[in-house]
């Protein structure tokens, strides 16, 4: 049985005996209306910003005219003006996560005669901290039923055969929380496994055809039917930047080589706040009202094969998951590893590492970064693009369409189609 067992604690960290219930509620005084400073500075900003909707232009008016009656009483109004407004909302300590942002520029070698524009460009990347977006998941009361603190291996009364359900029921989290638990200092913690995703995407109705390179999370703890809900058990925490070039440009090394490093970088900025969690436990209330000592690690992380290619660091038509030549999927290969791909980029020349391994050398995968992270075996395919659209629609719905051309005269052909359409 796994020892990261979930137990609750005190807000110390000092474990409970077993059935000792939460600690009560904080209850915060009637006239506290953090971060505004009397009731009526609340209902006058829930009724500009929420109801009303009310531009800035239109507030910085409207406080003007305020402004305008008090100046006889020596008084002003409860805002400046709609960035002083703006500001006391994003203080609150209720709510979303706000939004933050870093600029990343190439600062690498380039040649005296060297003038390409990505090269003088900065690229914004925004992030929530994905710290809190986690401890706002665990908090969450809606979830204190649907919500698993520990690993399990379930089996069913008949026959005894082992069953999964929610993701806490399987092989890989059983298997990082036995990783965890050879550092005595995290027995009786929760393992939270943060899930990963990401893929571009373009807004085309009436934007323009805008495109955006969201970055998902959830963790592994809630149970299934929550994350597929409407409840917030998905957050959109970065939105990761997309260089561009002129088509000169494009396809020069340097830039592919900066775009897919930029990637990789950005993940590790935005995921930076979950580290010092993953080694040390720290103590978080959850949704039940117990306090918990929490461990954090990276889980799967989502994605379609160009996505996976990107992640893995590897060559087009390449396996993420396992050593394989492209030439021949079929043979009998071991499992693609950090470790591997560091012993060969230490042994083998780059030119070798390309055609014979599919590997791209010149590029640190994110999970460097972080304890217990493998890339290779975090990556989980896209059940939408690669499962429901490629294997089933594009390969297996194509195929029959083919066969029954090719066996039957297209009339009959046509009416089989139609007779599959209806079912």
């Amino acid at each position: 049985m796994s020892a990261i067992t979930g137990r609750p604690c005190d807000v110390n960290g000092v474990f409970l005996p077993p059935g000792a219930p939460p600690p009560p509620p904080e209850n915060l005084a009637a006239d506290d209306w953090t971060p505004f400073r009397n009731r009526t500075e609340f209902e006058m900003v829930e009724f500009l910003y929420k109801h009303n909707q009310m531009p800035a232009g239109q507030i910085d008016r409207l406080l003007d005219l305020w402004a305008s009656t008090l100046t006889k009483h020596n008084d002003n109004p409860p805002f400046a003006d709609h960035r002083d407004l703006y500001h006391v909302i994003d203080s609150s300590p209720f709510g979303d996560v706000p939004w933050q942002r870093f600029t990343v520029a190439y600062d690498g070698e380039r040649l005296a005669d060297e003038d390409k524009p990505w090269m003088d460009s900065e690229y914004e990347v925004w992030f929530h901290d994905p710290h809190e977006v986690a401890r706002n998941m665990l908090a969450n009361s809606t979830y204190a039923n649907e919500i698993d603190y520990c690993p399990y291996r379930e089996y069913s009364t008949e026959g005894n055969k082992r069953q999964w359900k929610d993701f806490m029921s399987g092989d890989w989290v059983w298997n990082q929380a036995d990783e965890i638990a050879k550092d005595p200092s995290t027995l009786g913690s929760t393992f939270v496994p943060v899930i990963l995703g990401s893929d571009k995407t373009t807004v085309s109705v009436g934007m323009g055809n805008n495109e955006y390179y969201p970055l998902y999370a959830s963790i592994g703890n809630i149970h299934n039917n929550v994350r597929r809900a409407h409840r917030d058990g998905v957050a959109v925490i970065g939105f990761l930047a997309m260089p561009k070039t002129t088509q000169e440009h494009a396809e020069e090394p340097s830039f592919q080589r900066f775009r897919r490093q930029l990637f990789h970088l950005s993940l590790s900025k935005i995921l930076d706040p979950l580290k010092p969690g993953m080694t040390t436990p720290e103590v978080t209330r959850f949704g039940d009202g117990h306090y918990r000592r929490v461990i954090y690690g990276l889980g799967p992380y989502i994605a379609d094969y160009e996505e996976q290619v990107l992640l893995a660091c590897i060559v087009r038509n390449w396996c993420p998951k396992c050593v394989a030549n492209c030439e021949d999927l079929d043979e009998d290969a071991l499992p693609h590893s950090r470790e591997y791909t560091e012993a060969l980029v230490e042994e083998a020349p780059s030119g070798d590492l390309w055609e014979d391994f599919g590997i791209v050398a010149q590029l640190v995968p994110f999970t460097n970064d972080f304890p217990r992270a493998d890339i290779h075996q975090m990556i989980s395919p896209d059940i939408l693009h690669q499962l429901i659209k490629g294997a089933f629609k594009d390969h297996l719905v194509t195929w029959v369409e083919k066969y029954l051309r090719q066996t039957h005269n297209k009339r009959k052909a046509q009416k089989i189609m139609d007779d599959i359409d209806r079912r």
